[in-house]
């Protein structure tokens, strides 16, 4: 009998113990800065540097309307907490993939933000039928080699619209001569922000007189940066256990049409909405494939397990963005 409660008494206290260890290490991981969040429970006006710069370009922040349209776009996203939370929770997802192609098509890193500006890392789709990560409009997103049709939509399609739109950049880029004008052009369309160039016969994105739109835009794009390269001193506080991690995956190429994806899915142990969650650019639930066309999907690694993504790299690149993620 005494033997027996000593064991009861050794199993509880191991589970006590077993208790203890797993909170301080999920309090650990949690850990925040001890810098107070200046923007959460009072109004305060966002850090302007003296010296910024996009895509290797310096903005010229000595002038005075520079310094308030950046100014404008950083008290909208310091205090939109909602929707700038939810976009850095997804860039531990979508940045490691448009970093790498952006680095491999010879654009600056910078312009990872026009993707943040343009969608907010989700696929979207605008008013003006814009659609997918970097926000093509049909018309444009055929132009550079994505295909759209009743069973697809490769403007969702993460890998393959970063590098289409790196392509539109480095065009526009040739075209105007700068990155930042390139970015301009982006938004407005090459045709209107070269009619404002000739105009106004002024060929500085910083001295444009433009649509609203336009003219706001390169700002969103900068205020982003300056928030990702310095969370801290923005009041961004998220635990590298909250962020959305890659989900592991394996390609699955498909040469021959599928004419029932849900029934597909079952077949290969996973589910359609793990299907469709992974390959966001299929809209149909079936995928024809013409003579000679490949598809490649994206497939859990262990096909019918559930992931629980945490964090789990050290090297995951959104930690070097600032120490409040620790």
């Amino acid at each position: 009998m005494q033997k027996k409660t000593a064991v009861i008494v050794i199993t509880l206290l191991s589970l006590l113990l077993f208790g203890a260890i797993t909170y301080a290490i999920s309090q650990k991981m949690c850990e925040k800065q001890s810098a107070p969040n200046y923007y959460a429970n009072k109004l305060t006006s966002p850090h302007i540097p003296d010296k910024l710069s996009f895509a290797g370009e310096e903005v010229p922040m000595e002038v005075y309307w520079v310094r308030e349209a950046l100014d404008r776009e950083l008290i909208i996203n310091c205090y939109q907490h909602s929707k700038t939370l939810r976009i850095f929770k997804l860039s531990a997802r979508i940045f490691p993939t448009v970093e790498r192609i952006l680095k491999e098509e010879g654009v600056p890193e910078d312009f990872k933000y026009l993707c943040v500006a343009e969608s907010g890392l989700e696929n979207v789709t605008s008013p003006a039928s814009a659609g997918g990560y970097w926000q093509f409009i049909p018309g444009t997103a055929k132009l550079y080699g994505l295909e759209i049709s009743t069973d697809v939509d490769e403007r969702c399609h993460l890998e393959k619209a970063t590098r289409a739109a790196c392509k539109y950049l480095k065009k526009c880029k040739n075209e105007f001569g700068s990155w930042t004008l390139a970015a301009a052009a982006y938004n407005r369309g090459e045709g209107g922000l070269q009619k404002a160039i000739n105009d106004q016969n002024c060929h500085n994105y910083w001295d444009l007189w433009l649509n609203s739109e336009t003219s706001r835009y390169v700002y969103r794009i900068l205020s982003f940066k300056l928030m990702f390269e310095n969370p801290a001193l923005y009041g961004v506080e998220i635990c590298p256990a909250e962020m959305y991690q890659p989900v592991p995956c394996q390609t699955y190429t498909v040469t021959a049409t599928i004419p029932d994806l849900q029934k597909f899915a079952l077949e290969q142990n996973v589910t359609y909405r793990e299907l469709r969650n992974l390959n966001p650019w299929i809209r149909n639930s079936k995928l024809t494939v013409a003579a000679g066309k490949t598809y490649q999907l994206d497939m859990p690694v262990t096909p019918g397990q559930k992931y629980r993504i945490l964090f789990q790299h050290v090297d995951n690149p959104f930690l070097k963005i600032g120490d409040t993620l620790r």
